[in-house]
C-alpha cells in the first residue's frame, strides 16, 4: 500500500469541488486520471501530493513512500547545465562516493590493520561501500546518460545550460531528472506533451517496467491504453474507479451509467406509486395506518441522484456546398524552406504526393522535419519554398492553425466569427458559438484573454460555418479534452470531404486518416493505412534497411579482404582480429569477477573482515577501470 484516501472533501469558499472521496494506491499501481478541465485533478493530485489542505478526511501516506511530482512547469535550476542538473538527483551518493575516497587515504596511512583506529575506519568504509553498492553508485554515469538519450538529449551536449533551453525542452528535461530520482510513487502531469514518436515510444516501455506506482493525468489516449491499468475519472465531485485502460474504461462507464438509470428510474416509478397510493388511501380509516406507511418509508428512503447521462461538450459538424474534382492537390519537386538569405534553411526536399478526393491523410516524422510549414506552404503562407502545388477546380480549403495565430487578437469573440460572415444574423452567429461552449458574457470578451481551448473552439467555429470540402489541420486536438476530442473524432469520420492533417495524438490518428504520410530527411515514405498499420509496415521496413546495411558492409568487408595488396596488411589485419578476440575474452573474464566481488562484498561475513573488504574494494574499481579501457579499445578496432 502506498497511501489511502478516507472520506476526504475539498472547496474552494463555498464550492465543493470533491465530495467524500475514498481511494487507494497500491504499490504497483499504473492509474490514468482523468476528467473534463476544471472538475478537480489539479486539486487530487496537490492533495496527494500534500500540497493542498482537505476540509474533512484523511490521507496516510506509507513511511517510506516517496513521492515525486512532475507539474507542467518544471522547477529546474536553470543556471545549472544538463548533466549537473541530473547528477544533483545523486548528491548523497556522490558525497559518499567522495567519504569512500577519503577513507581510503586515511586507512593508507594506517600501518597496524590490527589497531582500533583501522578497524574503527574499515567498518566505516564496509558500510558505506555496502550502501553505495546497493544504491547502484558506480552506475550513475550509465543511468544518467540512459535516461537522458531516451528522453531525446542524445544530439545535445550535456555541458548546454538550462536556461537556453527550450520550453517544451526543459519539460523533458524535468521529466528525465524525476525518473533519475524513482519516487516510490511516481505523479505525472501530462507527461506526453513535447514529445516525438520515438521518445513517447521510449518513455511507454521505460513507465512499463518503473518499479514504483504511477498516477498520470493524460489526454493521450494511445498512452493510457498502453500505460495505465485503473481509471480515476473526476466527475461532479466523485471520483469513479475502473479496473482497465482508457478503451476498456469507456465500456465499464457505458455499463455503469445504464446500470445507475436503470435503479434511478425503478426507484423513481417505486416513489410514484408509494405516493399516488397515499394520496388515495390517507383519508379512509381501513386504508389510513397503510397509507401513513408508505409516507413513512419515503422519509426514510435514501434518495438515488440521476446519474448525468450527458457530458457537455462542443458539437462540430463539418458540411460542404460543393464537390471538387478528383485529384484535389499535387505537390511536384517540392523543398522546404525556411529563413531569408543567409538564415535561409532547407527542412525536406523532393516533395511529391497527390491528394485524391475523399482521402484523409495524416503527415507525421519528427521535430522540426517541416510538418506544419508544409501545411503553410500548400496554402501559399510559406513562400520561401520552391516547387509545383497545383490545387484542383471547385477546391475550398478550410485551415486550423495549431497557435491560432490567424484570429485578430483585439478582436471580441462575437466580432471574430461576425466580421467573417457579416450576412449572418447575430442570433445564428451566436448560435455556433454556442455549440463550442461559448456563450453569455463570454462572446464579448477579446480573443486576446480567453483561453487557450476556447480560441481552438473558435477557431473550429469559423471552419465549420465556412462550408469547405478541403480541411487543413495542424494539431487539432491539443486544446481539447478527451470528450471533445472524441467528438472531433465523430464529426472528422463522418465528413466525407477531404483531410490533410498533422497530429502527434496517436489515437487520433488510428481512428481518423485512410492514409499516413512521413516525413524524414530522405523524402516521404506513404502509407495506405492508419497508425497501428505505419507502425507495423515501418518496423518492417527499418528491419528490411537493417539487414541491407549489414550485407552492403559484409560485402564491403569481403571486399576489401581481397583488395589487400601486402602480406603487411594481412598481418595487420589478422593481428586486429586477434586482439579483438583477445579483449572479448579478457571483458568476459572481468564482468564475471565484477559480479562475484559485488556478492562478496554485500556478504556479511567477508564485510566483517576489513582488510579482506578493502582489498576486494580497491580490486572492484580497479576491474571496473580495466573493464572500461578494454572496452574503448574494444570499439576503435570494430571502427
Amino acid at each position: 500500500m502506498v497511501l489511502t484516501i478516507k472520506d476526504v472533501t475539498k472547496s474552494f469558499g463555498d464550492k465543493i469541488i470533491l465530495n467524500n472521496i475514498n481511494l487507494t494506491i497500491e504499490d504497483k499501481d499504473r492509474i490514468g486520471l482523468i476528467g473534463v478541465n476544471g472538475a478537480g485533478k489539479t486539486t487530487l493530485l496537490n492533495i496527494i501530493a500534500e500540497k493542498s489542505d482537505i476540509d474533512t478526511g484523511d490521507v496516510f501516506i506509507e513511511k517510506t513512500t516517496s513521492i515525486g511530482y512532475l507539474r507542467q512547469n518544471t522547477g529546474l535550476d536553470i543556471q545549472n547545465n544538463i548533466y549537473d542538473e541530473m547528477l544533483s538527483v545523486f548528491s548523497e551518493l556522490k558525497d559518499i562516493e567522495e567519504n569512500l575516497r577519503e577513507l581510503e587515504h586515511q586507512m593508507a596511512r594506517v600501518e597496524n590493520h590490527d589497531s582500533d583506529e583501522y578497524k574503527e575506519l574499515a567498518d566505516r568504509y564496509a558500510k558505506l561501500s555496502t550502501y553505495f553498492e546497493v544504491k547502484e553508485g558506480y552506475n550513475i554515469d550509465v543511468k544518467i546518460k540512459t535516461i537522458l538519450n531516451g528522453m531525446g538529449f542524445s544530439d545535445k551536449a550535456y555541458s548546454t545550460n538550462i536556461a537556453t533551453l527550450s520550453g517544451g525542452e526543459k519539460t523533458r528535461l524535468a521529466l528525465a531528472k524525476l525518473l533519475l530520482e524513482e519516487p516510490n510513487l511516481l505523479i505525472l502531469d501530462e507527461p506526453t506533451n513535447h514529445l516525438d514518436f520515438r521518445t513517447l515510444s521510449w518513455l511507454e516501455e521505460y513507465l512499463l517496467n518503473y518499479k514504483g506506482a504511477i498516477l498520470v493525468v493524460s489526454h493521450d489516449r494511445y498512452f493510457l491504453d498502453k500505460m495505465v491499468t485503473k481509471i480515476w475519472e473526476v466527475s461532479n465531485k466523485n471520483v469513479y474507479t475502473y479496473k482497465g485502460n482508457y478503451t476498456k474504461y469507456k465500456q465499464l462507464k457505458k455499463e455503469r451509467i445504464e446500470f445507475e438509470l436503470k435503479e434511478y428510474n425503478q426507484q423513481q416509478n417505486k416513489i410514484a406509486s408509494m405516493i399516488e397510493y397515499a394520496e388515495k388511501n390517507i383519508a379512509r380509516a381501513s386504508t389510513s395506518n397503510s397509507a401513513k406507511s408508505r409516507l413513512h418509508q419515503l422519509e426514510n428512503m435514501e434518495i438515488l441522484e440521476k446519474p448525468i447521462t450527458y457530458e457537455k461538450t462542443p458539437h462540430f459538424e463539418f458540411t460542404y456546398d460543393r464537390s471538387p474534382v478528383k485529384d484535389v492537390l499535387i505537390v511536384e519537386d517540392l523543398d522546404l524552406k525556411v529563413g531569408n538569405g543567409i538564415d535561409e534553411i532547407t527542412l525536406c526536399k523532393d516533395i511529391n504526393f497527390t491528394m485524391k478526393r475523399g482521402e484523409k491523410i495524416a503527415l507525421i516524422g519528427r521535430n522540426g522535419i517541416g510538418k506544419s510549414t508544409l501545411l503553410k506552404a500548400v496554402l501559399g503562407i510559406n513562400t520561401q519554398s520552391t516547387g509545383e502545388i497545383i490545387w484542383g477546380r471547385n477546391v475550398d480549403v478550410s485551415y486550423y492553425e495549431q497557435e491560432n495565430k490567424n484570429l485578430n487578437f483585439e478582436n471580441t469573440v462575437l466580432d471574430e466569427l461576425w466580421n467573417r460572415f457579416p450576412n449572418l444574423p447575430e442570433f445564428k452567429v451566436r448560435g455556433i458559438l454556442g455549440q463550442m461552449l461559448i456563450s453569455d458574457d463570454n462572446v464579448y470578451k477579446k480573443v486576446s484573454v480567453i483561453s487557450g481551448g476556447e480560441r481552438a473552439r473558435l477557431s473550429f467555429a469559423i471552419m465549420v460555418t465556412e462550408h469547405s470540402n478541403t480541411l487543413l489541420f495542424d494539431e487539432p486536438t491539443n486544446h481539447l479534452d478527451l470528450a471533445s476530442k472524441e467528438e472531433l473524432e465523430r464529426a472528422l469520420t463522418e465528413f466525407d470531404g477531404t483531410l490533410l492533417f498533422v497530429s502527434h495524438d496517436r489515437y487520433f490518428l488510428n481512428a481518423i486518416p485512410t492514409k499516413i504520410i512521413e516525413m524524414t530527411d530522405n523524402g516521404l515514405v506513404i502509407y495506405d493505412g492508419n497508425y497501428d498499420y505505419y507502425l507495423e509496415k515501418s518496423k518492417i521496413i527499418k528491419e528490411q534497411e537493417t539487414k541491407e546495411k549489414q550485407e552492403v558492409k559484409e560485402k564491403e568487408r569481403k571486399g576489401a579482404q581481397s583488395q589487400y595488396r601486402s602480406k603487411q596488411q594481412r598481418s595487420e589485419d589478422a593481428k586486429r582480429r586477434n586482439r579483438i578476440s583477445q579483449l572479448e575474452k579478457l571483458m568476459f573474464a572481468l564482468e564475471e569477477e565484477i559480479e562475484t566481488l559485488q556478492t562478496e562484498i554485500a556478504d556479511p561475513n567477508i564485510s566483517s573482515d576489513y582488510a579482506l573488504l578493502t582489498e576486494k574494494c580497491e580490486r572492484l574499481e580497479k576491474a571496473k577501470l580495466e573493464n572500461d579501457e578494454y572496452m574503448e579499445e574494444w570499439l576503435m578496432l570494430n571502427e
